[in-house]
């Protein structure tokens, strides 16, 4: 298991930038034959966050309290399906889940 995490400065959010980090992060760690699992933290609250996440098929696995961030939800996807380039090209889509914070 892998956990993966990125910021974007405000300034640049909504920019793609998450989503190019995210995908990076997923296709390294797909390349690893011994990652199995790829995991990312959420707080409750940050949707775009969360949404992102979600199209990459990332679910709830339970959640933790880090002493920096408070309450963190846990996602974790299969790493080796990270391999094909973005959600659409996976057939993920979006789907009702609890909303959420930032992946670190």
């Amino acid at each position: 298991m892998v956990e993966i995490g990125y910021a974007v400065d405000p300034a640049y959010r909504r920019r793609g930038y998450a989503r190019a980090a995210l995908e990076a992060l997923l296709q390294r760690a797909a390349r690893e034959p011994r990652v199995r699992t790829v995991r990312a933290t959420i707080s409750p609250g940050n949707v775009p966050s969360y949404q992102l996440a979600s199209q990459y098929g990332f679910t709830e696995v339970g959640e933790e309290w880090d002493d920096e961030h408070g309450l963190e939800i846990i996602y974790e996807v299969d790493a080796q399906p990270c391999a094909a380039s973005g959600p659409a090209a996976r057939g993920l889509r979006s789907g009702p889940h609890r909303p959420l914070v930032a992946v670190r």
